[in-house]
């Protein structure tokens, strides 16, 4: 018989059993409080038996473009946005029991995103430096389109061309005196090119004038005329006017034209670098039949 050192001490059986009780139950306690309940992930949706989880509800909703976000929150928020989660589960759902997903055609798509996302990646760690645009490189692209920029001025010119001073200087008094120039550029002006306009150039940009009449029109405000200038060619008289709004507003859509143009180009630039650093070190092969063969490059 083996010995127990319960029953040595003449405990009645009665006793030894609730003493052995206390000490599993004591043991299960412990052990419950080391080892805290696990709790099942909230679902917020079962479409045809396939949970729809919070975490995943959360993170589509954590994923909307901001704008595509405020307009669930005008149609019902997330409760509107579930509808949606739904209906697309469905689809997908749909989609697999018809065997789209196994098609030749899905898994060649599949393949060209694949490897699309997977140059995508390539670039984006090469190319991880921002390529940005200082203010020197973009002033030298405005200045290379000059003729198509207003300048700082802002102002349109007219001018007309007289044969001697006195029937400048006497226009110069009329128009003072509120006389139309255009009606007099139209009527005495001897520039064949500006007559027919009463003398209107347009908007004021670099070299639109000769240097004598240039020089006058930058100590000018707008609504004066000047007084007779002297050139070659007879005398000038030229004003200038502020510019409409419209105008103002079109050359800054010039201006960021040319600089989404300048920042394409130098970002090109940066890529053409990335792809000639790969091919040096790839080795490239032509068929010597292939008619693409010319123009080819690599080792």
């Amino acid at each position: 018989m083996k010995y127990s050192p319960l029953a040595s001490a003449n405990f009645p059986a009665s006793q030894l059993f609730f003493l052995a009780s206390g000490m599993i139950g004591w043991t299960l306690l412990l052990l419950t409080g080391c080892t805290p309940p696990q709790t099942e992930e909230r679902v917020v949706a079962f479409v045809n038996g396939r949970p729809i989880a919070q975490s995943e509800f959360d993170r589509k909703w954590d994923e909307l473009p901001e704008a595509t976000r405020a307009r669930y929150e005008k149609e019902g928020g997330k409760q509107a946005f579930l509808k949606v989660v739904v209906d697309d589960e469905l689809l997908m759902q749909e989609a697999r029991r018809q065997g789209l997903d196994q098609t030749d055609s899905f898994r060649d798509r599949v393949r060209y995103f694949k490897e699309k996302l997977l140059k995508d990646e390539l670039l984006k760690d090469r190319m991880k430096d921002t390529v940005e645009l200082t203010k020197e490189e973009l002033d030298r692209y405005y200045a290379q389109h000059a003729g198509e920029l207003l300048t700082p001025l802002k102002v349109r010119v007219s001018q007309m061309l007289l044969p001697n001073y006195a029937a400048a200087k006497d226009l110069e008094t009329q128009v003072n005196r509120g006389g139309d120039f255009g009606k007099f550029a139209q009527r005495y002006s001897i520039d064949g090119k500006t007559k027919a306009n009463g003398g209107d150039l347009g908007p004021y940009r670099k070299g639109l004038v000769i240097p004598e009449v240039d020089e006058a029109i930058h100590a000018l405000k707008p609504g004066m005329v000047s007084a007779p200038i002297k050139t070659d060619a007879g005398y000038y008289l030229v004003k200038i006017t502020a510019l409409e709004p419209e105008i103002i507003q079109a050359d800054l859509a010039r201006r960021e034209r040319l600089r989404q143009e300048l920042l394409y180009l130098k970002r090109k630039q940066h890529f053409d670098e990335v792809i000639a650093d790969i091919k040096s070190k790839a080795v490239i092969r032509v068929s010597d039949g292939s008619r693409y063969q010319k123009g080819t490059s690599g080792k």
